[in-house]
């Protein structure tokens, strides 16, 4: 919540200055770096990566929600910049704090996605090849674009905005009379959207660990691709659990406490605490919008290979080989198609 915070005690007031340099400045941040990255991505997906895998359809769908929230963050730069004064009216408000909802969740459950989908393929791999299709990937984004967008209609109709000292307030929570009844729905999408797909996760990246830590000799002489495939899982291991271990836990950590202490009206020192760690985990959990293009990187098929090659490309020029086959007025007449195709002497 963006106004200063009260209990019952009106004379809680937080001094909230800190926030007026943290937010804009990392929120530009986010924005700059995670726009351009996601950028390269999209144009990758869509221009380099065809046909895709079940994985690279996933990606892209991550790709696509993580573009839509950089986008709005203009607007959060701009209004705590501003000093909490917000210019846009109640329904851009609306509309910026869902796709930071929108954004956190489509994240958690895509990388769940991309979990289940190596934990299969490692763990699984003979019912894998016959169970996961690039179609039954589309239809489990959409279901997941689906399931997040119902889950935070309520969301729209609780954000609203207010008037404080000639400023117009955005608010990331609700008016301060409905509160109660927004930590109930909040409490209820954390733990349906972010708590079931964290242990799912979890349980997936231990059966892949052990699977991984087994001998496999006798496989790996039957199976060209398991080396890459073993690095790339580790990889993505790694990539998610940093994620969730910067992003998302400490945020939903945080965001608990400060629901949790305010419902309980706690003492003015403890919320002030409280409030600050909330303030400072919030653009962490914008973070992920960045970090996702690294797990591509990294982890996605084929993904790098294409990248490298896309930057690397050069001007080509024909090599020349002079084998004579006539002379022409005592000289050689060389013809070079391209780089590719045999050159002849005339």
């Amino acid at each position: 919540m963006d106004k200063p915070l009260y209990t019952a005690n009106d004379s809680c007031r937080f001094d909230e200055e800190f926030k007026y340099i943290l937010l804009p400045l990392s929120y530009g941040i986010v924005c700059v770096l995670g726009l351009v990255l996601n950028s390269v991505a999209l144009w990758m997906f869509l221009c380099k990566m065809r046909p895709w895998k079940p994985s690279t359809v996933y990606m892209f769908h991550l790709a696509v929600s993580d573009t839509l929230y950089v986008l709005s963050l203009p607007t959060l730069v701009y209004y705590y910049g501003n000093r909490s004064d917000w210019p846009f009216g109640e329904w851009m408000c609306k509309i910026v704090r869902f796709l930071f909802y929108a954004n956190l969740y489509c994240s958690i459950l895509f990388l769940t996605c991309i979990s289940v989908h190596r934990y299969l393929g490692i763990c699984h791999p003979i019912r894998f090849l016959k169970l996961v299709k690039v179609r039954h990937a589309h239809v489990v984004c959409f279901l997941v674009w689906g399931a997040v967008t119902v889950c935070l209609i309520p969301n729209l109709i609780f954000v609203t905005i207010s008037t404080r000292d000639n400023d117009t307030l955005c608010h990331d929570t609700t008016r301060p009379e409905d509160f109660d009844e927004y930590v109930s729905y909040s409490s209820a999408v954390m733990t349906l959207l972010f708590g079931v797909p964290f242990l799912v996760i979890v349980v997936c990246y231990c059966q892949m660990a052990r699977t991984l830590c087994q001998p496999r000799a006798g496989l790996q002489s039957r199976q060209q691709g398991a080396p890459s495939s073993r690095r790339k899982s580790i990889k993505l291991i790694i990539v998610v659990l940093v994620v969730f271990a910067l992003c998302f836990v400490p945020f939903h950590i945080t965001r608990t406490l400060y629901y949790t202490f305010r419902v309980l009206d706690a003492d003015c020192m403890s919320l002030n605490y409280v409030n600050f760690a909330y303030k400072i985990t919030r653009p962490l959990a914008s973070v992920n919008s960045c970090i996702d293009p690294v797990l591509y990187f990294l982890a996605g098929d084929h993904y790098r290979a294409k990248l490298l090659s896309a930057c690397s490309k050069k001007p080509r020029f024909s090599r020349i080989s002079l084998v004579p086959r006539k002379r022409l007025n005592g000289n050689l007449a060389v013809v070079c198609k391209n780089q590719d195709s045999a050159c002849t002497t005339t």
